[in-house]
C-alpha cells in the first residue's frame, strides 16, 4: 500500500502542484495521486474535501494532511533524510532554502503574465518591463547558485533538490514563452527539462483531457 496520496491540480496547468510532487518523487517514497481539474464547477469543493485550505497540492499522510507545497517539501526532507532533498553543505543549504522561499513568495508578474502551460508555445512574446525584472531576477539566481555551489551536477546546488523543484515550473515557463538565456541559464534550463520526472509530468499534462484558456 502507497505511504502518501498527493492532491494535485491540472498536470498541464498548476505550478504550485508540480513543486509538491517533485520532492515526493524524489523522495523515493510510493504514493497515489488525485488530480483535481481546476476551474470546474465542482473543484472548490473538491478541493476543501482535501483540506481546510482549498488549493493543491496536499499531502495525505499518517500524520494527517500536509497543505502547502514548501511546507509538504520540509515534512519529507526531514522524513528522507538519505534521499538528500536539500544540499548537505550547510552554507549551500541556507542559501537553497533563501532561493527556494523567494521562489515560493515571489515574483507576481511572471505568474500572471506567464501562466504554466506544458502544452503550448508562444513565440516573439512581448514582456512588461516587471515581467523582465522577475526574469531578470530569477537567472541572477541561477547564475549564483551554479557559480557558487553547482560544480558537484548540472543543478543549482549540484545534484537535483529542493531548490530545482521551485524552479521548474519556472524552467517550463521559461520555454512555454521563449524567453532568451544566457549559455549557463538555459544549460541550467535543459538539463532541468531532460530530468525523467519532468518529462513524466509534462507527459501526464498532454494526456489530461482538460483545458484552460489563458489571454496571453
Amino acid at each position: 500500500m502507497p505511504e502518501f496520496t498527493i492532491v494535485l491540480g491540472n498536470k498541464a496547468y498548476s505550478s504550485w502542484s508540480l513543486r509538491g510532487w517533485l520532492p515526493l518523487k524524489l523522495s523515493g517514497a510510493s504514493f497515489d495521486e488525485i488530480v483535481i481539474p481546476l476551474r470546474e464547477s465542482d473543484t472548490k469543493a473538491r478541493l476543501l474535501e482535501a483540506s481546510s485550505a482549498g488549493k493543491v497540492p496536499v499531502l495525505k499522510t499518517a500524520d494527517g494532511p500536509i497543505w502547502d507545497s514548501l511546507a509538504i517539501a520540509e515534512y519529507l526532507a526531514e522524513r528522507f533524510p538519505d534521499a538528500g532533498l536539500w544540499p548537505e553543505d550547510p552554507r549551500a543549504r541556507a542559501l537553497a532554502r533563501s532561493v527556494t522561499s523567494e521562489m515560493h513568495s515571489s515574483f507576481p508578474a511572471l505568474r500572471n503574465d506567464c501562466p504554466m502551460d506544458v502544452r503550448s508555445r508562444y513565440r516573439d512574446r512581448e514582456f512588461s518591463e516587471s515581467t523582465r525584472q522577475d526574469i531578470e531576477r530569477i537567472t541572477s539566481i541561477w547564475r549564483d547558485c551554479r557559480a557558487r555551489f553547482g560544480a558537484g551536477g548540472e543543478f543549482l546546488f549540484g545534484g537535483f533538490c529542493i531548490a530545482d523543484a521551485f524552479y521548474a515550473p519556472v524552467v517550463s515557463r521559461f520555454v512555454t514563452y521563449d524567453v532568451a538565456l544566457d549559455s549557463v541559464c538555459s544549460a541550467y534550463r535543459d538539463a532541468v527539462m531532460a530530468r525523467p520526472e519532468m518529462q513524466e509530468w509534462i507527459d501526464a499534462g498532454h494526456a489530461e483531457p482538460w483545458t484552460m484558456e489563458f489571454d496571453v
